[in-house]
């Protein structure tokens, strides 16, 4: 069984991937660094004002609100 071979190679100022572009998918908003937070149930990404608090295993958790199935619903709707 052979090794696959390195696609990747980190060069002299540090960077690794030549062709991924710079940033974060998500983006930000402002001054606030997390525009998105990851539901604690779903795992999506969402806007902050689609979040709420819920205490879940002892901790708040931020979960979709109302719920992760009604929200997809809505946004699906929402789509043209």
């Amino acid at each position: 069984m052979s090794k696959d071979t390195v696609k990747t190679a980190i060069d002299s100022d540090g960077l690794r991937y030549l062709s991924k572009t710079p940033g974060s998918p998500f983006g930000s908003a402002g001054t606030h660094s997390a525009a998105t937070m990851s539901c604690f149930l779903c795992g999506k990404h969402r806007a902050r004002s689609q979040l709420k608090t819920r205490k879940l295993l002892g901790k708040s958790q931020l979960v979709c609100a109302p719920t992760c199935n009604e929200l997809e619903e809505q946004l699906r709707s929402s789509k043209p």
